[in-house]
């Protein structure tokens, strides 16, 4: 598959059965995503990978933060369990960097959308979750983050139905959205500034 049509036939997945990518195969997987941008190469992210019943202990620190009922809990533990893998990104921000803190967060979604290209070209399937899950303080400290880290979100990853056939999105319109530099003309009275010619 090209690179031009992964992206257009990439679908965010709903429904995802198995199987799901290996361990070993995830990061082979992830090694390629890290070549996206990343400036001067600091990986400030990690991947928390969890599966089978790893969801239903991450569910329950979730619910008790809630205060949830064993109805509200059982609810929120299948939501975890909607495919047969899911994997959280973490960001590790360096601190102090020249490189600031805005780039490295760049870095880490660049990484993350490479991985879900890498998925669909392999014949997985992805869909990028984050609502109650990146912003609990229980879901932080289950996945053993530290002081400095963020958790972004969540991808679940699995195998999509294959009958449901994925055509290339139209190539829409964004040539309002592109424009060729031009260099200012000074108003009236003002200075012109040192390298630059008066039109």
């Amino acid at each position: 598959m090209d690179v031009m049509t992964a992206i257009l036939t990439r679908r965010s997945e709903q429904v995802l059965d198995g199987p799901s990518p290996s361990d070993d195969e995830f990061t082979y997987l992830v090694q390629g995503a890290s070549s996206a941008p990343d400036h001067g190469r600091l990986r400030p992210w990690r991947w928390v990978l969890l599966r089978g019943d790893d969801r239903d202990v991450l569910g329950r620190a979730l619910a008790d933060e809630d205060g949830a009922d064993e109805t509200a809990a059982r609810q929120l533990t299948a939501k975890l369990r909607r495919a047969p893998m899911t994997a959280a990104l973490v960001f590790s921000p360096h601190t102090g960097h020249r490189v600031p803190e805005w780039e490295q967060l760049a870095a880490a979604s660049c990484m993350a959308h490479s991985l879900m290209l890498l998925l669909h070209a392999r014949g997985y399937g992805s869909i990028w979750r984050t609502g109650r899950l990146a912003r609990s303080a229980a879901a932080c400290a289950v996945l053993g983050l530290r002081e400095d880290e963020q958790l972004l979100g969540s991808l679940d990853i699995g195998t999509p139905d294959p009958a449901n056939v994925r055509t290339r999105r139209p190539l829409e319109d964004v040539s309002a959205r592109i424009s060729r530099f031009r260099e200012p003309v000074p108003y009236a009275g003002a200075p012109v500034a040192a390298g630059s010619r008066a039109a």
